[in-house]
């Protein structure tokens, strides 16, 4: 059995130790996976520090670190009994992005690498399925084509060959897919190292204040087939609804098909109550391997899965996005179960998901008098209005001038990220719950419905709607909405009690009578606690933000817990939970920062 010995591959074997920093996520989630003995194909990943070595090479794989996935793969060929392109028992590969943050759909995927024309005749061959072989040919072709030759292609129509998708990339591209496994291999890690810093990936690193400075590894892995006959598919799962937070399975199952397949949004995809009906015993073992992965992590999964001829697989693990609601219902949850702490559940909860909570909602009988224009499924909940927009560049431009718009989209790819960004609110025509659109979403807090229908937005560029992604409805028009308050959600209500018996300082909506008021920053000590006057005068140095913002601000959060005064009072118009949260997260980057300086 070969041994890898080089920093610069590592096999995802279960011996290796987790890490995300290193590893990247993908990895890390393989390597829990397979520590639990969970079915997992083999694998091996380049880490993180070759994607920084690439780019301080100008965009450029090293020889060194060449040699290092060649020994890789050999590895891989000796755990699988299959070798790269050899048609007598041909391995195909799968090459994925994994940066240590998840960056769903931002970062570049290729699947079944290392077919040819010979190892397509064997494949039909060893299954008894030519049909199997020549779409699994011709997904490998458009999708090298697309993510790593940059063609403009569409998805195979079914009976396409190989042959005609290859001849429509060099027609877009000028390029043509490399017949020799080996080139695909080198030239597909060089595109997933590159789609580090391509523009999706640095705009959705700028929203979520990610350092451009890490990098991602790639993950190398042995494909399974979803595509292989009636007893396969592939799907999302997730232990605990992502909208809601309610402790209930939820995801989506395509039969006879492959990765990309579930979450692009183009095709019809089934429940995982259809998959139950259809193979109960792999729904069983799937629902089982979520409880291990949920314990084993302490935070809600997303699972990617393969069945390949009623075999499950599981392809990856991390922790899920999911709606501003529920991650509040969630980080509750598992603390109340003992699978987190208090403090834990509280840093899960940003303040930003805490405002997005306490967004109005429709107010009662706003509707009943509404031209429904649309109803579909509802990706991430809330309520928002503005003018429709079919593309994200007329979205980045109406954010630049402060209108309110909503994107609305056949469906959405990683490239439409920055408009999702800018937008109010998201509705695609096709996908589902699992789809680009409801994923990303969920992660940014907007409110999406999706699978609307196709065609059903016709007309929709330039007209005003509300769009009630609570309900999964699209009405025409600004619709009333009213207040939503903290009390009327019991998981709320309890963090807040939580971050006040927490928080370094004490916030409320209201200065108390006697308040001594420091400046204008709305920031003052309550009066039945005497201050030191030396931290009262460090306290007015460093203060300096805009009444209304108050301590909502990192600069103002550390100013307080500079001046280490026992209680302050915040201006009126922020959510207590709100400015506690940031108190709390300011104090915890504080001490992060402390014991790094003390290593």
């Amino acid at each position: 059995m070969a041994t890898l010995t080089s920093e610069r591959v590592v096999p995802l074997d279960g011996s290796v130790s987790p890490g995300k920093d290193r590893l990247g996520g993908k990895a890390d989630g393989i390597v829990r996976m397979r520590r639990l003995g969970l079915r997992v194909p083999p694998a091996f990943t380049i880490p993180v520090t070759e994607c920084r070595r690439y780019h301080q090479s100008g965009g450029r794989l090293d020889e060194e670190t060449w040699q290092a996935v060649l020994d890789g793969l050999r590895w891989l060929e000796q755990e699988t009994g299959r070798r790269l392109g050899d048609p007598s028992a041909p391995l195909l590969v799968s090459v994925r992005s994994g940066a240590p943050v998840s960056m769903p759909g931002m970062m570049d995927t290729v699947l079944n690498l290392g077919m040819t024309d010979e190892v397509e005749r064997a494949l039909a061959d060893l299954a008894g399925d030519p049909g199997f072989a020549r779409d699994t040919h011709t997904r490998f072709c458009a999708q090298f084509g697309k993510v790593v030759l940059g063609a403009d292609v569409e998805d195979p129509e079914p009976g396409a060959d190989a042959d005609s998708v290859r001849a429509e990339v060099v027609e877009d591209s000028g390029r043509e897919v490399p017949r020799e496994p080996l080139d695909q291999l080198r030239e597909a890690i060089d595109a997933v190292f590159a789609s580090w810093r391509s523009r999706r990936a640095i705009a959705y690193r700028k929203h979520w204040g990610i350092s451009d400075e890490g990098g991602t590894a790639v993950t190398v892995q042995a494909m399974v087939f979803g595509n292989l006959g009636e007893a396969s598919g592939t799907g999302v799962f997730f232990t605990r609804d992502p909208l809601t937070g309610a402790p209930e399975p939820y995801g989506e199952w395509l039969p006879g098909g492959q990765g990309e397949d579930v979450v692009s949004g183009t095709h019809a995809v089934q429940t995982l109550a259809d998959l139950a009906a259809q193979l109960p015993d792999v729904h069983a073992e799937l629902l089982e391997a979520g409880l291990v992965l949920e314990r084993e992590n302490g935070d809600v999964q997303d699972i990617e899965f393969t069945v390949e001829r009623g075999r499950l697989f599981l392809l990856q693990t991390r922790s899920a996005k999911r709606s501003p609601a529920a991650a509040v219902r969630t980080a509750v949850d598992f603390a109340e179960a003992g699978l987190v702490d208090r403090m834990t559940a509280l840093q899960r909860v940003t303040s930003e998901q805490v405002a997005s909570v306490l967004q109005p909602r429709l107010a009662p009988g706003a509707a009943e008098a509404a031209e429904v224009l649309a109803r579909g499924e509802p990706a991430c909940p809330g309520v928002a209005a503005g003018v429709v927009v079919g593309d994200s560049e007329a979205a980045d431009a109406a954010a630049a001038e402060g209108r309110a718009v909503v994107l609305v989209r056949p469906t959405t790819s990683p490239e439409d990220i920055s408009g999702m960004i800018a937008a109010r609110a998201v509705v695609t025509e096709l996908g589902g719950s699992t789809s680009h659109a409801a994923v990303v979403t969920r992660a940014l807090g907007r409110p999406c419905v999706v699978g609307v229908g196709t065609g059903a937005t016709a007309g929709w560029s330039g007209r005003e709607v509300t769009v009630d992604a609570t309900a999964g409805v699209v009405y025409a028009g600004r619709l009333p909405t009213e207040a939503v308050r903290a009390e009327d959600d019991p998981a709320l209500s309890r963090l807040l009690e939580w971050a006040r018996e927490a928080s370094p300082v004490q916030v409320v909506d209201e200065p108390p009578e006697g308040t001594v008021d420091l400046d204008a920053s709305g920031v003052g000590l309550d009066p039945s606690t005497p201050a030191d006057p030396a931290r009262v005068a460090e306290l007015l140095r460093g203060a300096n933000c805009a009444r209304g913002t108050v301590v909502a601000t990192p600069a103002a959060a550390d100013a307080v817990l500079d001046a280490g005064v026992p209680a302050v009072a915040a201006a009126p118009g922020q959510h207590p939970l709100v400015l506690l949260l940031h108190l709390l997260q300011a104090a915890s980057r504080r001490r992060a920062t402390a014991a790094g300086d003390g290593a």
